[in-house]
């Protein structure tokens, strides 16, 4: 109860300060977490980046205030953080269909993104096994996708880039060069601010492995909680996220390390009842 109390205060604190610079460390703060956990906990909890929602929400507000009342478009342009009319009415359009100027005329259809709210659901009727691994950190060697979160872009393009490496052959290359026959689906370099991150198919190599034209990285030494997914890809390991971000970060005194967090695929046949893999996710106590 208490951590939904926490994300409710935050929620407060984003639209009371809908017109002001969008500090993370001041919303993270009213949450008792890092400015990384809190992004990455309401991206997992709302389907958006916290980068996202403010924007929609200040765009509904730019066009409820540019409807009903007689404010100019270049100072709601700077009230609601646009640095131009020219960024402003660009964003808007984007969001609404309409100029800004349109907004002011009888009969135009503007669209609402609303308020969110946090509501307590009573989950955790099933154990959720985990444990806590310390692991040195390890060279791995891929092929790497720079992405953005923005709109949702790393939902679509990531499975996308996996296609491709399983159809052009890179799946079966990096078999050949990796320690053992698992791959990985590594999240790397995650900027939240820029809202961008590196996204790898990569396997566990040593040191001094020949790249043979991939790319090679060092995962960072972490503390990773480890959990288990058991079913057909992708609905099973979903579900497992969905329970990591909704019950075992708001039960446990664990927060996400923010370095990167990985997949780990066995060989087998992915849509099997019994296919087993796994979420490596580095943590840290509060």
């Amino acid at each position: 109860m208490e951590w939904l109390i926490r994300m409710k205060d935050a929620l407060d604190y984003l639209e009371a300060n809908m017109t002001e610079p969008l500090r993370i460390e001041e919303v993270a703060k009213v949450a008792h977490v890092s400015p990384f956990h809190f992004q990455r906990m309401f991206t997992m909890l709302t389907g958006v980046t916290v980068a996202d929602y403010v924007r929609r929400r200040r765009l509904t507000l730019a066009a409820q205030e540019l409807a009903l009342t007689g404010i100019k478009v270049l100072d709601a342009a700077l009230k609601y953080g646009y640095d131009s009319p020219e960024s402003f009415a660009k964003a808007f359009r984007k969001a609404h269909g309409h100029s800004p100027s349109d907004a002011r005329k009888p009969g135009v259809r503007l669209k609402a993104y609303p308020r969110l709210s946090f509501h307590l659901s009573l989950k955790g009727d099933q154990e959720m096994e985990y444990k806590i691994v310390e692991r040195e950190a390890f060279t791995v060697i891929g092929k790497k996708l720079e992405v953005t979160t923005r709109d949702g872009e790393n939902f679509r393009k990531i499975p996308q880039f996996w296609n491709e490496c399983n159809a052009d052959g890179t799946s079966n290359k990096l078999y050949e060069i990796g320690k053992n026959e698992d791959i990985l689906g590594i999240c790397m370099d995650m900027n939240m601010d820029k809202e961008m991150l590196s996204y790898w198919v990569a396997v566990e190599a040593d040191a001094d492995a020949d790249a043979k034209g991939f790319e090679k990285a060092l995962v960072p030494a972490s503390t990773f909680a480890v959990f288990t997914s058991v079913g057909p890809m992708p609905h099973a390991i979903q579900h497992v996220w969905e329970r990591i971000f909704q019950e075992w970060f708001p039960g446990t005194g664990y927060q996400h390390a923010g370095t990167a967090e990985f997949e780990l695929y066995p060989p087998g046949d992915p849509q099997g009842e019994d296919y087993t893999c796994e979420i490596w996710i580095p943590v840290m106590k509060k």
